[in-house]
């Protein structure tokens, strides 16, 4: 059996396929899946979906066009209880010195501390959270 990496409740991810490095992301046992501030969400006729990512606010920000196949459409309950459907997108993340594909859900996280979201369906079978412990990814 392989042993599980400790993470804590937040913890740095850096989303390859997107050019953006050392995110801030809340791990969050209680959401579902992986989730990704963007504005401007749409899907066109060929099943692309077009985002922009973050806020001007945040360092990352640079006001870009993304363009990428849409992965999937989902019903996801957010935190306040409403039901959304949103695109999701599959990428390649680096997370605690591995890579690895998933999928992220675009949403509007404006109101939220932290951009990105880290769900129980990554976590499982591979990390155990410690909720004493922050950022316990720039250690490796």
């Amino acid at each position: 059996m392989s042993q599980k990496k400790i993470i804590g409740r937040r913890e740095i991810v850096s989303i390859l396929d997107l050019e953006l490095f050392e995110l801030d992301a809340k791990i969050d046992t209680g959401a579902d899946s992986n989730s990704l501030h963007c504005d401007d969400i749409y899907i066109d006729d060929e099943k692309f979906v077009h985002f922009k990512l973050l806020d001007k606010v945040h360092p990352a920000y640079h006001g870009k066009k993304i363009k990428l196949p849409l992965y999937k459409l989902k019903k996801v309950k957010s935190s306040n209880g409403t039901v959304q459907l949103r695109a999701s997108i599959q990428v390649t993340i680096s997370f605690f010195g591995k890579k690895y594909k998933t999928d992220i859900s675009l949403t509007d996280r404006s109101d939220m501390k932290y951009p990105m979201l880290i769900g129980r369906k990554f976590l499982a079978n591979r990390f155990l959270v410690d909720v004493s412990k922050e950022y316990l990814t720039k250690t490796i």
